[in-house]
């Protein structure tokens, strides 16, 4: 193996962890923001997700 190959294969594991690492914040954010409505909405008299 070449060592552009080589380069090539650890920048794609680095972006594979970068974009894995983004993915699993924006769930995050999803779920404390369903979260956050679950609780207010019977406050606000908002409708209920499910």
């Amino acid at each position: 193996m070449s060592w552009l190959a080589i380069a090539m294969i650890v920048i794609g594991v680095w972006v594979a962890i970068k974009v894995a690492g983004a993915l699993l914040k924006l769930v995050c954010w999803g779920v404390v923001l369903i979260g956050i409505y679950w609780f207010v909405a019977p406050i606000m008299h908002w409708p209920r997700l499910f």
